[in-house]
Protein backbone atom coordinates (compact mmCIF):
# COMPACT_ATOMS: atom_id res chain seq x y z
CA UNK A 1 0.00 0.00 0.00
CA UNK A 2 1.03 3.54 -1.03
CA UNK A 3 2.32 5.17 2.13
CA UNK A 4 1.35 9.41 2.12
CA UNK A 5 5.19 10.05 2.55
CA UNK A 6 5.48 8.15 -1.30
CA UNK A 7 2.26 9.70 -2.83
CA UNK A 8 3.26 13.33 -1.69
CA UNK A 9 7.19 12.70 -2.80
CA UNK A 10 5.24 11.36 -6.33
CA UNK A 11 3.55 14.78 -6.83
CA UNK A 12 6.56 17.04 -6.49
CA UNK A 13 9.20 14.32 -7.64
CA UNK A 14 9.81 12.40 -10.88
CA UNK A 15 12.38 9.43 -10.95
CA UNK A 16 14.19 8.90 -14.17
CA UNK A 17 14.31 5.46 -15.58
CA UNK A 18 17.85 6.19 -17.23
CA UNK A 19 20.27 7.39 -14.55
CA UNK A 20 17.40 6.41 -11.34
CA UNK A 21 18.55 9.91 -9.64
CA UNK A 22 15.20 11.94 -8.96
CA UNK A 23 14.50 15.98 -9.68
CA UNK A 24 11.96 18.20 -8.77
CA UNK A 25 8.37 18.03 -11.04
CA UNK A 26 8.90 21.60 -11.94
CA UNK A 27 12.54 20.96 -13.11
CA UNK A 28 11.37 18.36 -15.57
CA UNK A 29 8.44 20.60 -16.75
CA UNK A 30 10.53 23.15 -17.25
CA UNK A 31 13.12 21.22 -19.15
CA UNK A 32 10.51 20.07 -21.53
CA UNK A 33 10.32 16.71 -19.67
CA UNK A 34 13.95 15.90 -19.99
CA UNK A 35 15.91 14.66 -17.15
CA UNK A 36 17.69 17.72 -15.64
CA UNK A 37 20.67 15.49 -14.69
CA UNK A 38 21.31 13.03 -17.68
CA UNK A 39 19.53 14.04 -20.63
CA UNK A 40 17.26 11.20 -20.69
CA UNK A 41 13.77 11.83 -22.57
CA UNK A 42 10.38 10.93 -21.00
CA UNK A 43 7.34 10.56 -22.82
CA UNK A 44 5.70 14.48 -23.25
CA UNK A 45 2.33 14.64 -23.61
CA UNK A 46 0.07 16.44 -26.14
CA UNK A 47 -1.05 19.17 -24.85
CA UNK A 48 2.35 19.71 -23.17
CA UNK A 49 4.16 19.76 -26.17
CA UNK A 50 0.96 22.22 -27.93
CA UNK A 51 1.66 24.60 -24.82
CA UNK A 52 5.64 24.39 -25.37
CA UNK A 53 5.11 25.00 -29.63
CA UNK A 54 2.17 27.57 -29.90
CA UNK A 55 2.21 31.27 -29.25
CA UNK A 56 0.60 31.91 -26.17
CA UNK A 57 -3.08 32.26 -26.60
CA UNK A 58 -3.41 31.56 -30.29
CA UNK A 59 -4.49 27.70 -29.82
CA UNK A 60 -7.57 26.14 -30.97
CA UNK A 61 -8.66 22.68 -30.79
CA UNK A 62 -10.34 21.28 -33.64
CA UNK A 63 -12.57 17.80 -33.07
CA UNK A 64 -12.18 18.31 -29.63
CA UNK A 65 -15.03 16.06 -28.75
CA UNK A 66 -14.96 13.21 -31.76
CA UNK A 67 -15.80 10.33 -29.91
CA UNK A 68 -14.01 7.06 -30.33
CA UNK A 69 -15.77 4.08 -31.91
CA UNK A 70 -16.52 -0.13 -31.17
CA UNK A 71 -17.32 -0.99 -34.61
CA UNK A 72 -16.61 -4.76 -34.16
CA UNK A 73 -18.08 -4.61 -30.27
CA UNK A 74 -14.76 -6.46 -29.15
CA UNK A 75 -14.69 -7.66 -25.52
CA UNK A 76 -14.31 -5.27 -22.74
CA UNK A 77 -12.84 -2.66 -25.42
CA UNK A 78 -16.03 -0.25 -23.79
CA UNK A 79 -14.48 0.06 -20.32
CA UNK A 80 -10.95 -0.19 -21.92
CA UNK A 81 -11.74 3.74 -23.42
CA UNK A 82 -13.16 4.91 -20.19
CA UNK A 83 -10.52 3.95 -18.28
CA UNK A 84 -8.04 5.23 -21.05
CA UNK A 85 -9.88 8.67 -20.73
CA UNK A 86 -10.11 8.88 -17.29
CA UNK A 87 -6.53 8.00 -16.76
CA UNK A 88 -5.24 10.70 -19.75
CA UNK A 89 -7.90 13.55 -19.87
CA UNK A 90 -8.41 12.52 -23.64
CA UNK A 91 -11.03 11.25 -25.73
CA UNK A 92 -8.50 9.61 -28.12
CA UNK A 93 -4.80 9.53 -28.86
CA UNK A 94 -4.72 12.69 -30.89
CA UNK A 95 -4.88 15.86 -30.12
CA UNK A 96 -5.35 18.24 -33.41
CA UNK A 97 -5.19 22.09 -33.29
CA UNK A 98 -4.46 25.29 -35.33
CA UNK A 99 -2.09 27.95 -34.11
CA UNK A 100 0.81 30.03 -34.53
CA UNK A 101 4.38 29.36 -34.02
CA UNK A 102 6.79 32.29 -34.63
CA UNK A 103 3.58 34.08 -36.03
CA UNK A 104 2.48 32.02 -38.67
CA UNK A 105 -0.91 30.19 -38.80
CA UNK A 106 -0.04 26.27 -39.25
CA UNK A 107 -2.07 22.94 -38.38
CA UNK A 108 -0.60 20.54 -36.05
CA UNK A 109 -1.89 16.92 -34.72
CA UNK A 110 0.24 15.03 -32.03
CA UNK A 111 -0.35 11.64 -31.16
CA UNK A 112 -0.32 10.98 -27.61
CA UNK A 113 1.38 7.20 -26.23
CA UNK A 114 -0.43 7.98 -22.61
CA UNK A 115 -3.83 6.44 -24.35
CA UNK A 116 -3.57 3.26 -26.01
CA UNK A 117 0.22 3.84 -26.75
CA UNK A 118 -0.55 6.28 -29.63
CA UNK A 119 -2.26 3.38 -31.52
CA UNK A 120 -4.56 4.65 -34.59
CA UNK A 121 -8.32 3.76 -34.07
CA UNK A 122 -11.11 4.86 -36.53
CA UNK A 123 -11.19 8.13 -34.74
CA UNK A 124 -7.48 8.81 -34.77
CA UNK A 125 -7.15 8.20 -38.39
CA UNK A 126 -10.43 10.54 -38.75
CA UNK A 127 -8.97 13.64 -36.44
CA UNK A 128 -5.75 13.21 -38.33
CA UNK A 129 -7.73 13.17 -41.89
CA UNK A 130 -9.79 15.99 -40.85
CA UNK A 131 -6.81 17.74 -39.63
CA UNK A 132 -4.84 17.51 -43.04
CA UNK A 133 -8.17 18.73 -44.78
CA UNK A 134 -8.36 21.87 -42.65
CA UNK A 135 -4.80 22.49 -43.63
CA UNK A 136 -5.78 22.00 -47.48
CA UNK A 137 -8.69 24.38 -47.18
CA UNK A 138 -7.19 26.92 -45.15
CA UNK A 139 -3.92 27.06 -47.22
CA UNK A 140 -2.10 26.69 -44.14
CA UNK A 141 1.09 24.38 -43.84
CA UNK A 142 0.64 20.92 -41.41
CA UNK A 143 3.19 19.72 -38.69
CA UNK A 144 2.01 15.72 -37.43
CA UNK A 145 3.99 14.49 -34.43
CA UNK A 146 3.68 10.99 -34.13
CA UNK A 147 4.29 8.37 -31.38
CA UNK A 148 2.82 5.10 -31.98
CA UNK A 149 2.23 1.80 -31.74
CA UNK A 150 0.70 1.09 -34.58
CA UNK A 151 -2.80 0.04 -35.49
CA UNK A 152 -4.71 -0.33 -32.58
CA UNK A 153 -5.57 -4.23 -32.70
CA UNK A 154 -9.52 -4.02 -31.10
CA UNK A 155 -10.35 -2.16 -34.38
CA UNK A 156 -9.48 -5.13 -36.75
CA UNK A 157 -9.70 -3.99 -40.44
CA UNK A 158 -11.17 -0.84 -39.78
CA UNK A 159 -8.01 0.69 -37.85
CA UNK A 160 -5.98 -0.32 -41.15
CA UNK A 161 -8.07 1.16 -43.54
CA UNK A 162 -7.06 4.53 -41.49
CA UNK A 163 -3.29 4.11 -43.16
CA UNK A 164 -4.77 4.50 -46.62
CA UNK A 165 -7.31 7.48 -45.72
CA UNK A 166 -4.71 9.68 -44.23
CA UNK A 167 -2.00 9.04 -46.74
CA UNK A 168 -4.76 9.93 -49.58
CA UNK A 169 -5.63 12.93 -47.74
CA UNK A 170 -2.03 13.87 -47.28
CA UNK A 171 -1.65 13.20 -51.10
CA UNK A 172 -4.45 15.71 -51.90
CA UNK A 173 -2.29 18.67 -49.66
CA UNK A 174 0.50 17.66 -51.42
CA UNK A 175 -0.82 18.27 -54.78
CA UNK A 176 -2.23 21.98 -53.82
CA UNK A 177 1.16 22.47 -52.82
CA UNK A 178 1.13 22.09 -49.15
CA UNK A 179 4.09 21.95 -46.45
CA UNK A 180 3.61 18.48 -44.40
CA UNK A 181 6.58 18.27 -41.51
CA UNK A 182 6.26 15.11 -40.23
CA UNK A 183 7.92 15.02 -36.65
CA UNK A 184 8.46 11.50 -35.40
CA UNK A 185 9.08 10.88 -31.53
CA UNK A 186 9.38 7.77 -29.62
CA UNK A 187 8.21 5.45 -30.56
CA UNK A 188 6.73 5.35 -34.09
CA UNK A 189 5.69 2.28 -34.97
CA UNK A 190 3.75 -0.26 -37.06
CA UNK A 191 0.78 1.24 -39.39
CA UNK A 192 1.67 5.19 -38.62
CA UNK A 193 5.19 4.75 -39.76
CA UNK A 194 3.82 2.77 -42.85
CA UNK A 195 1.51 5.94 -43.71
CA UNK A 196 1.18 9.20 -42.78
CA UNK A 197 4.59 9.79 -40.32
CA UNK A 198 6.82 9.00 -43.44
CA UNK A 199 4.84 11.21 -45.87
CA UNK A 200 6.51 14.18 -45.13
CA UNK A 201 8.34 16.54 -46.87
CA UNK A 202 10.73 17.56 -44.60
CA UNK A 203 11.35 14.95 -41.74
CA UNK A 204 12.62 15.50 -38.36
CA UNK A 205 13.05 12.98 -35.10
CA UNK A 206 14.21 13.27 -31.51
CA UNK A 207 17.19 11.73 -30.30
CA UNK A 208 16.92 8.19 -29.87
CA UNK A 209 13.44 7.78 -31.20
CA UNK A 210 12.57 4.22 -32.50
CA UNK A 211 11.27 4.57 -35.52
CA UNK A 212 10.15 1.41 -37.35
CA UNK A 213 7.42 -0.79 -38.69
CA UNK A 214 8.04 -4.04 -36.54
CA UNK A 215 10.20 -4.03 -33.35
CA UNK A 216 13.51 -5.04 -33.86
CA UNK A 217 12.92 -8.88 -32.09
CA UNK A 218 10.52 -9.44 -34.66
CA UNK A 219 12.80 -8.62 -37.49
CA UNK A 220 15.32 -10.41 -35.80
CA UNK A 221 13.53 -13.39 -35.51
CA UNK A 222 12.30 -13.59 -39.24
CA UNK A 223 15.37 -13.20 -40.84
CA UNK A 224 17.61 -15.26 -38.33
CA UNK A 225 19.98 -12.83 -38.19
CA UNK A 226 21.33 -9.90 -36.00
CA UNK A 227 20.44 -6.66 -36.30
CA UNK A 228 23.22 -3.44 -36.69
CA UNK A 229 23.53 -1.38 -33.28
CA UNK A 230 21.15 1.24 -32.83
CA UNK A 231 19.04 -0.54 -35.82
CA UNK A 232 15.52 1.58 -36.13
CA UNK A 233 17.03 4.80 -33.65
CA UNK A 234 16.75 8.14 -35.33
CA UNK A 235 20.34 8.82 -35.50
CA UNK A 236 20.47 5.50 -37.30
CA UNK A 237 17.70 6.18 -39.72
CA UNK A 238 19.44 9.82 -40.13
CA UNK A 239 22.64 8.15 -41.45
CA UNK A 240 21.22 6.50 -43.66
CA UNK A 241 18.59 9.54 -45.14
CA UNK A 242 15.54 8.06 -43.92
CA UNK A 243 15.34 11.11 -41.50
CA UNK A 244 16.44 14.53 -42.42
CA UNK A 245 17.18 15.94 -39.47
CA UNK A 246 17.65 14.76 -35.32
CA UNK A 247 16.29 17.67 -33.41
CA UNK A 248 16.40 17.91 -29.47
CA UNK A 249 13.73 18.37 -27.95
CA UNK A 250 14.62 22.12 -26.49
CA UNK A 251 15.05 22.83 -30.15
CA UNK A 252 11.89 22.14 -31.38
CA UNK A 253 10.28 25.48 -31.52
CA UNK A 254 12.86 27.39 -32.90
CA UNK A 255 13.77 25.06 -35.74
CA UNK A 256 10.07 24.61 -36.87
CA UNK A 257 9.81 28.76 -36.80
CA UNK A 258 12.85 28.69 -39.23
CA UNK A 259 11.27 26.08 -41.53
CA UNK A 260 8.21 27.86 -41.46
CA UNK A 261 9.58 31.17 -42.18
CA UNK A 262 11.52 30.10 -45.12
CA UNK A 263 9.16 28.44 -46.03
CA UNK A 264 6.48 31.11 -45.97
CA UNK A 265 8.91 33.25 -47.81
CA UNK A 266 8.97 31.50 -50.53
CA UNK A 267 5.64 31.00 -51.06
CA UNK A 268 4.88 34.62 -51.06
CA UNK A 269 3.44 34.30 -47.65
CA UNK A 270 -0.06 32.57 -48.87
CA UNK A 271 1.33 29.31 -46.84
CA UNK A 272 1.45 27.34 -49.53
CA UNK A 273 4.22 25.86 -52.49
CA UNK A 274 6.62 23.20 -50.75
CA UNK A 275 10.29 24.11 -50.27
CA UNK A 276 11.36 20.65 -51.04
CA UNK A 277 14.67 20.62 -51.19
CA UNK A 278 15.26 21.77 -47.29
CA UNK A 279 17.22 19.03 -46.92
CA UNK A 280 19.78 19.32 -49.38
CA UNK A 281 20.42 23.00 -48.28
CA UNK A 282 20.78 22.60 -44.77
Amino acid sequence: MTSLKDSFQSMLFIDCPACKRRALKSKWEKNNYICPICGHYRTMNAYDRLAALFDPGSMHELDRKYPAADPLQFPDYQEKLKQQKQKTGLNEAVVTATGRIGGINCVVAVLDSRFFMGSMSSAVGEKVTRAIEHATVKKLPLIIFSASGGARMQEGIYSLMQMAKTASAIEAFSRQGGLYISYLTHPTTGGVTASFATLGDITLAEPGALIGFAGPRVIEQTIHAKLPKGFQRSEYLESHGFVDKIVPRNEMRNTLIDLLRLHNQKAGGNGFTVIRDFAQKA
